[in-house]
């Protein structure tokens, strides 16, 4: 049974309050129990369903994620995210020579950075990210020729 006090006009009340079953609590005031209904008053919850938020944009208007791309492409071997993440640092250019073992993008991923690699020896043909883009596990970072 909990128990509270309470002063009304002066007065001071000890009351203690037990079990409550099927609308019946039990009350004790200063000693002398009670049975007391309680009004149960029923409201209808209205829940509507959640709304989607739209997606990132960037100041210039265009969508933060890249998508991922199709499979390899005829103009070079695609270097892809390995995981979703944002990109931190673009290490080449277009036209740059790399080797297998040059990192070409470093891609923030659960707050670890990870250097790619460029896997191929090659000229880059195209860098198809910005710094600081997000990317989607598959997106194609950098094309090498």
């Amino acid at each position: 049974m909990k128990e509270y006090k309470y002063k009304i006009n002066g007065n001071v009340y000890k009351v203690g309050i037990g079990d409550i079953d099927h609308g019946i609590a039990e009350v004790e005031v200063n000693g002398t129990p009670y049975k007391v209904e309680i009004e149960q008053k029923t409201t209808a919850v209205k829940v509507s369903a959640p709304k989607a938020a739209p997606a990132p944009r960037t100041a210039s208007g265009e969508k933060v994620i890249a998508k991922p791309a199709p499979k390899a492409t005829a103009g070079g071997t695609p270097v892809k995210a390995p995981l979703p993440g944002v990109v931190l640092d673009i290490n080449v250019t277009v036209g740059q020579e790399v080797k297998a073992a040059d990192t070409v993008v470093t891609l923030e991923a659960m707050k670890m950075e990870n250097a790619i690699k460029a896997g191929v020896d090659g000229k880059v043909a195209s860098v198809n990210v910005a710094k600081g883009d997000s990317v989607l596990e598959g997106a194609v970072l950098v094309t090498i020729a």
